[in-house]
């Protein structure tokens, strides 16, 4: 099991540049299953969600290439099969996005319940619920869902839920869409920047998409789509994690390429914790060489506050003077890093969907384990304040959203040392995917 080794309370300074969003890039690779001819992408990040992706598109008949180190080519090259792999759809909850494109492509789908990270029940009815509502004919059996349609109409859907809309349910009828015959309104669409930005390239394709980033999305279905050139938006979760990492060490940092209008809530949230925000053309300066303050907050779906960044925000808060109440509506049962933080000295009481942290704790050097992407980033946080050394396991969880983490954080000064290898070596430009027969 990959390692990081981190020598603490060392306040990080300097510059970073943010790279392309993982929970944009997912659901545009997906997207590409809908159209004709090729889809060029940049600033696609070199993660492993990104790889497994990648090798269940190439084995529903798509040529994948990276031409450079941030940019995909994709292809469709045969639409024969429409089963993705079991082995790779359990690797990760975004291996769901295929089914819409599949349906509205093909007809037909055949797709693994999703795995990923445990932090919490995530059912994919809302999905299902707007894929049928299309006139898609869905059955659930053997841990899979069997999908088939010979061909969607429009209507109007309703995709709000008990926790508020659906990111990826939101992705998956936008997509299915936007080959359906008539017009498709969505009403209660998650309104994420990931979603604006599938939008984007879907319409740069040639599909009909209006209103996204609000709360309702029509799609006026095309006849076909055809492939484009398009750049991924900057991952607002990883600019907020070094933002939060600048804030626990005491540190300087600019966030280069990173958006301010995407991250408004985080910002309201840190700058009342005490934390100094600049925002110029380059990007986003954040500073904290004061103490800081306790803050109560609450992940809720955008424009609140992510559940995506609760648990780096919670590893913050165990520096700040005071206590804060965090509160999760969206995963309630987001928490397998509080254990872990514990062992590094936090004061945290768990309640239910709330935790509350008592600070400034005195955290001190010790071997934890990463049990889930945001989780592990939060550890790694709370190791580079605390004093002494901590050694993170689990790195492969990281891995799924930050790409080479060790390698930018010694570039702004963190004195971090990774063991056990990492899945992409300095300088590979040529993942390893698989290529689809034509």
């Amino acid at each position: 099991m990959s390692k990081l080794s981190i020598r603490g309370s060392e306040p990080l300074k300097g510059s970073v540049r943010i790279h392309g969003a993982k929970n944009a890039s997912l659901p545009i690779m997906a997207a590409a299953l809908l159209t004709e001819g090729t889809s060029v992408l940049s600033r696609v990040p070199r993660l492993t969600d990104v790889r497994t992706l990648t090798l269940i598109l190439e084995a529903l008949g798509m040529r994948t290439e990276r031409i450079a180190s941030d940019t995909l080519q994709l292809r469709v090259l045969n639409q024969k099969n429409c089963t993705c792999p079991h082995e790779l759809a359990i690797e990760m909850r975004a291996s769901v996005c295929v089914l819409g494109p599949l349906l509205a492509r093909r007809g037909r789908a055949e797709v693994p319940l999703p795995g990923g990270c445990v932090i919490g029940e995530r059912p994919i009815d809302l999905h299902l619920k707007g894929l049928r509502a299309l006139g898609a004919d869905i059955q659930q059996k053997n841990g899979y869902v069997f999908a088939k349609a010979k061909r969607l109409k429009g209507t109007r859907i309703y995709m709000g839920g008990p926790r508020g809309s659906t990111v990826l349910g939101t992705a998956n009828v936008m997509t299915a869409a936007t080959l359906a015959d008539g017009i498709t309104t969505i009403e209660h669409a998650a309104c994420e920047p990931e979603i604006q930005d599938l939008a984007n390239y879907l319409n740069g394709c040639g599909a009909l998409i209006k209103g996204a980033g609000t709360n309702t999305v029509t799609i006026e279905g095309v006849k076909r789509l055809e492939g484009t050139l398009h750049r991924v938006i900057p991952d607002r979760i990883e600019a907020g994690t070094f933002a939060c990492a600048a804030a626990a060490t005491g540190g300087d940092v600019l966030l280069e390429g990173a958006r301010p209008d995407h991250m408004s809530a985080l910002i309201d949230v840190m700058q009342n914790m005490g934390v100094k925000f600049e925002i110029d053309d380059s990007g986003i300066r954040v500073a904290c060489n004061k103490g800081l303050r306790a803050a109560d907050f609450t992940a809720l779906p955008y424009p609140g506050l992510p559940t995506d960044m609760q648990p780096q925000l919670m590893a913050v808060l165990n520096c700040a003077v005071g206590t804060s109440v965090v509160t999760d509506s969206v995963y309630p049962e987001r928490f397998t890093h509080v254990g872990e933080l514990h062992r590094l000295g936090a004061d945290i009481i768990r309640q239910g969907p709330q935790a509350v942290i008592r600070g400034p704790g005195s955290l001190t050097g010790a071997p934890v384990t990463a049990r889930d992407l945001r989780g592990g980033a939060a550890l790694i946080i709370a190791g580079l304040a605390a004093e002494g050394d901590t050694i993170v396991s689990g790195m492969d969880h990281v891995d799924r959203g930050y790409e080479r983490m060790e390698n930018r954080l010694r570039g702004i000064g963190a004195q971090v040392k990774r063991e056990g290898g990492a899945p992409f070596e300095v300088g590979q430009l040529q993942l390893p995917f698989r290529r689809a027969a034509s």
